[in-house]
């Protein structure tokens, strides 16, 4: 596109001295894939033989009408509203420079990313407008990107920039930002009477250790109990009221046996059930429940095994501090098939 009365053709040959109006990239496949020169550049008679050999034999210089951004600029202005103002809630999110007309959008914190994908949709239906993002409610750490965002052409009409800003301004919630993970005190009991009287080794204890302490969590103390639902229910309040738990995980007898006592005690202690069951696979057997107003989760057996499953998506939610409610459950199953 070359808006008409601001964008002018010189041979490169005729270039020299003139200023670059945007970056120009250089491909070798295989080899490298980046910007060989950067907006800005004054050309030089040795820059012509590499303008030549990306296939650049001519060059533009610009001069922006009124109503009309550089691709750079407006990807700045696309790059903050998304983030924000500063002080947002849970902002956590950099920018870095504009590069080949697109502005990276990274977290400074290890947390859980929240983007509200119907305005983001609804941005990215404007025409020549972009805004790529990673899925929300996923873990990540400092400096890893989150968004890019850039417009299509080098010069666009301010009034495009200006229709994203509007969209982005009808919440105070940022489109983009990070929630940093509480440290939470999480009390876990084993049931099963084969590991309690010592038949078995229990595998719950590692596995559900490793994953809690890596969203910044403790697991205070592990405790073994019977198939016997009162010993169940008892170590249940006991973590609630004496322990103050943050947190509450079940592990084993989750299944439909009828010698399976797990979830019928969460539920008599008093725990008001969100969903026993989710459609996630591997995952299906999760129950979601609050004591108090504490969680309260039983954990299928796939959590031994399975690298992700239904628990794997929730946890990190709680630990952000988020309340789960049945919707959140019925949302698993699109896209919840990771393996069976």
């Amino acid at each position: 596109m070359k808006p008409e009365g601001m964008l002018e053709e010189v041979a490169v040959e005729q270039a020299v001295g003139l200023v670059l109006a945007h970056d120009l990239t250089q491909i070798l496949p295989g080899e490298f894939k980046g910007r060989l020169f950067r907006k800005g550049h004054v050309i030089r008679e040795e820059d012509i033989p590499a303008l030549l050999s990306i296939g650049k034999e001519h060059i533009y210089t610009l001069r922006l009408q009124s109503g009309y951004l550089h691709e750079d600029e407006a990807a700045q202005r696309l790059a903050q509203v998304a983030r924000g103002a500063q002080g947002a809630p849970w902002a956590n999110v950099e920018l870095t420079s504009p590069h080949e007309g697109k502005i990276t959008l990274k977290s400074t914190i290890h947390g859980l990313v929240k983007i509200d994908k119907e305005r983001i949709d609804r941005i990215n239906g404007l025409d020549q407008v972009i805004m790529s993002t990673i899925r929300s409610n996923t873990v990540v750490k400092p400096g890893q990107p989150l968004m890019g965002t850039r417009v299509i052409p080098l010069v666009i009409e301010e009034r495009r920039i200006a229709e994203a800003e509007e969209i982005a301004a009808s919440s105070p919630i940022p489109l983009i930002g990070v929630k940093p993970f509480r440290r939470l005190r999480v009390g876990l009991i084993t049931t099963g009477s084969e590991v309690f009287k010592g038949r078995i080794t229990d595998k719950f204890g590692p596995v559900v250790r490793s994953k809690v302490e890596a969203l910044g969590s403790e697991i205070i103390d592990q405790r073994l109990a019977p198939d016997d639902s009162a010993v169940i229910i008892a170590e249940i309040r006991r973590f609630l009221r004496e322990d103050r738990a943050d947190l509450i995980l079940l592990t084993g007898g989750m299944s439909v046996d009828p010698d399976d006592r797990t979830p019928g005690a969460i539920k008599q202690a008093g725990t008001d059930i969100v969903s026993y069951g989710t459609p996630m696979l591997p995952g299906s057997m999760l129950l979601v429940g609050y004591l108090e107003g504490v969680p309260v989760m039983g954990l299928p057996g796939c959590v031994m095994h399975d690298p992700y499953t239904s628990f794997d998506v929730l946890l990190p939610r709680i630990c952000a501090g988020e309340t789960i409610v049945r919707q959140d459950i019925t949302e698993l199953g699109y896209g919840g098939l990771q393996g069976c």
